[in-house]
Parts: C-alpha cells; structure tokens; sequence
C-alpha cells in the first residue's frame, strides 16, 4: 500500500461515531483564562496584576505545590519615576508562583539590588557601561539549598557575569555566593544565559551557557558549591550557528528524558523582538557532543533543526513574535512543558508568558502544541469522525530575513515583522472518508487516516506525507474554544500544528 493511502475498508470505519455511539467532537465556547493585550494593567502601580506579562527569559521548576518562575525584569510601559513613587524595584528578577501553570501570581522581585561585584566587572570591561539590570535567571536546588544563577551584562559587549545566590525558601532572601563564570572582550564565548543539568549516571553538574558571541558553551560545576569545578574554567563549544559573528544564537536549556535516555538542549535562533525561534538538538551525555535532526554535530557551522517555535500568525489575532527563551519542565505524571516569552504583534513591546505542551515523537524529537495550555481536559481520547471538519493548518518553517543586525537584534524601532517572516495559517477540510481539500488560501488535497491506539494522524497534502502527528485535546485562543490540535514534524525538521475550527 502507498504510503498515506488507505485500504479499502477504511472509508466506512469513518461513519462511524467517535466511541460508544456518541456524537462526534464538535468545538465548544470557552473563555481565554486572560487578555493579551495588557495595556489596562501595564502601569508601575499594578505590578500585582502582572500574572503572565512582562515575562522575559523564564527559568521554571516545581516546589512543593507551587512551580516558581523566576525571569528577567523586563518590562513594557516602564517609568523609573512612576516605580519608586510606588515602590517598585527595577532590574531585579521578577518571581512569580503557580499551582496549574496557568493562573500566576506575582510575588515581586528576588534581590534588592545588582550584586557590586557584577556590576565592577561589567563595568571596567565595558567603558563604564552596562549592569543596569539582571538577566536570564535560571532557578535549581541542592540538598535542601534552592540556587538562583543569574546574568549582568553590557549589551553588544562580552563583559558579562553569571553569579549565583542561595536561599532555604524559593522565594529567598538570597544570599549571594559569587561568580561562576565571567567573560570580557578577550573571551571567545559570553557569560549569559546558564541552564544547568546533572549527569544521570555519574552525578556530575554541568551548566551550559552562552550567545552569538562565540556560541554556547558547557562547563562542568562542583555540586558542592555551585560554582564551576575548576576555578576559571570556561568550558568547551557545543552549539554555533553558520553565520555567528551576526546571526543570534542564544538562551539555552539543557533537560533529560529518563524514558528516551537522551539529553535535549533547547536554544534560540535570531533576533529577540522579531524571528526569535527555538531549536533543538540531543545527546547521550549532558556535556555533548549533541547532534540536531539530521545528524549534524550542532557544534559546527551549520544551522540545525528541527525548529519547534517561530513568529506565527492564526486567523483573528494579531500574532506573535519572539517566541523564544524556554525553560521546560516535566510533571511527576510524566509530562512536559515548554514555557517561553512571547511579543504581541503588530509592535512586539508587550510580553506575554506561553506554556505549552510537549510531547516526543516516536523517532524522540520534541514537539510543541501549537496552542497555549490553559489548562482543562488532557487526557480526552478521539475517534476518527471527530476529526473529520474544517481546520486550520500551518507549517512553523525557518523565517526568511534580510535584517540589519546589530549584536545579533534588531535595531530599536525595526521591530514590526516583515510579511516574509512570519508563519500563516491555510483552511483545510478533512472529510469522514479520509480525503483533505484545500479551502480559501489552502494549496490543495490530500488523504488522512488516524490511529486510534496512539492518537496520532498520518497526512498527505500536496504530495508531502507527514508522519506520527499528536491529536490532543486543547484549547483555542483565538477563537475562545475547546477544540482539537495537531501537532508534528516533516521530513525536513519544520513543525506542522493544526486545529479543528468547525
């Protein structure tokens, strides 16, 4: 049989009702948790309201019955004035706390102030500039010991510095222990962005770190102190794009599968306010060498895929930008999630927190629902005439770019997408005998069939099969509905999302 053709027998399984003789899935009303635009709350004095915005590079891990998220201080509509009238402290890492990953509550700032040591050593190596704020937090714990790892830098310079702070409590006080790494213009790498993961078998520590200016790194840590085993140590190269004395490359995450027993380091590609998008590659160890979608050492110079998240745009919104800088957590039931920051099109200045699922594909590659979790049913199993309806599909592909950059961003006021770099949705129509059809936009026809037993689809459109897509349950923002989503990889390393949207 071709591949992506069905049997015979097939077209009349497609009658027949989801399970159980009930009525096939249709979507249903259900209201967003909250706004996206957050203009209403974005002033000084309503920090308290800040839930999901003005989140920027979150670290995320679960303690207790709380998962704390601890991000950069980065926020829109920011008025120094306005914030010591209220009392608001700036640069200080924003903390917040959940119970659902959904409904956030802001706890404040995790320090009182920029560490001296940081900021006189960004400082002295950056003409007396930068170490105005603190960056790219990463949270861990040891023995009881929560450790708080952070960055203070100059932009567009490599006077950089990772410190790291401890506390009893998640949410401090913090009590700083020193530096980790630093880095100056001398330096072939930057001290920023740490994430931090422990060998399995062996119980070694290992922080990973890094940006464009000479790639992503990996230096072994002592466990004991938190900070690297061999003083001075910079560690090794792991991860570097083709052009990388222009084109970003930064923020990332290093996680491990106990099922898979893999090692998957998650980073982001391009411009932050922009095309930032997320990679992937994996290993068998945490130090590397860590290889991408086709086999590819991502240590060369090539970029690798598969890309799991890019600037995006379904019907009735605006769209999103700088879907980049995750943190990925996995829940005791065994599942994962990707929580990243988001800019709201068309001007990408408000930042919004998005959690979404992830799931692994047989061949082990991450994949992230094209929908943001807002929490609800999970678990739901589907029959074949659920999803036989109209959909909204789109394919998350590598964003063409012919920008000025400028330490690998944007220049300031360059920030709106250009129509070339966001990904866009089509219409499709599967029907219950298996065949898809093109709708409006959409390019053209195809066949589908669906496996019940692993809730995953095989589709064939436009010639192009794409293999083991998740069928889940999930939740449309834009259209403020309970519905089904799709989610997979092609041939080519790309990310396929798809809802049902009648």
């Amino acid at each position: 049989m071709k591949r992506g053709l069905l049997p015979a027998i097939f077209p009349l399984l497609f009658l027949l009702p989801a399970c159980g003789g009930e009525a096939p899935f249709a979507p249903s009303a259900s209201a967003n948790p909250w706004k996206d635009d957050y203009r209403s709350v974005a002033w000084m004095e309503s920090y308290r309201a800040w839930g999901t915005y003005n989140v920027h590079d979150p670290s995320c891990k679960k303690f207790g019955d709380y998962y704390y998220m601890y991000s950069t201080d980065a926020i829109f509509a920011e008025n120094r004035q306005a914030a010591r009238e209220h009392g608001v402290p700036l640069g200080y890492i924003q903390v917040r706390r959940s119970k659902d990953l959904v409904s956030w509550e802001f706890l404040g700032w995790a320090f009182p102030a920029i560490p001296d040591e940081a900021v006189q050593w960004v400082r002295s190596h950056a003409n007396g500039k930068g170490a105005t704020n603190i960056w790219a937090p990463y949270i861990t714990r040891h023995n009881g010991v929560y450790r708080l790892y952070f960055c203070v830098s100059a932009f567009g310079k490599k006077a950089s510095y990772i410190g790291m702070a401890e506390s009893l409590s998640p949410q401090g006080p913090w009590t700083q222990k020193g530096c980790v790494v630093k880095t100056n213009g001398e330096s072939a790498m930057n001290a920023i962005d740490p994430s931090i993961v422990v060998d399995r078998e062996s119980g070694r520590w290992w922080m990973h770190y890094g940006s464009f200016f000479g790639g992503l790194y990996c230096v072994e840590l002592d466990p004991e102190t938190g900070l690297t085993a061999t003083p001075s140590d910079l560690g090794h190269l792991i991860a570097r794009r083709a052009s990388y004395r222009t084109d970003n490359l930064e923020a990332p995450e290093i996680i491990y599968h106990p099922t898979l027993k893999k090692y998957y380091l998650f980073y982001s590609y391009d411009p932050l306010m922009t095309t930032y998008n997320i990679r992937v590659a994996r290993s068998d160890k945490p130090e590397g060498p860590f290889v991408d979608f086709f086999g590819q050492d991502v240590s060369d110079t090539t970029n690798n895929f598969p890309i799991l998240t890019a600037p995006y745009q379904f019907d009735g919104h605006p769209g999103w930008a700088g879907t980049g800088h995750c943190s990925v957590i996995r829940q005791e039931s065994g599942d994962f999630f990707m929580l990243h920051q988001a800019r709201l099109s068309p001007h990408n200045v408000m930042m919004v927190l998005h959690v979404r699922q992830l799931l692994f594909t047989p061949d082990g590659w991450p994949v992230a629902s094209p929908e943001r979790y807002a929490g609800g049913r999970r678990q739901q199993r589907f029959g074949k005439a659920d999803l036989a309806g109209e959909w909204e599909v789109m394919r998350i592909a590598e964003p063409a770019k012919e920008r000025r950059l400028e330490a690998g961003q944007v220049r300031w006021g360059e920030e709106t997408l250009k129509n070339a770099e966001w990904s866009l949705s089509s219409r499709a129509v599967l029907t219950k005998w298996g065949r898809v059809k093109g709708k409006g936009k959409g390019k053209g026809k195809g066949r589908w069939r669906f496996s019940g037993k692993h809730q995953t689809m095989n589709l064939t459109l436009d010639g192009e099969t794409i293999e083991n897509i998740f069928v889940l349950p999930g939740h449309d923002w834009e259209r403020e509905q309970e519905t089904i989503l799709l989610c997979g990889l092609d041939s080519r390393g790309c990310t396929f999302w798809g809802k049902r949207i009648k």
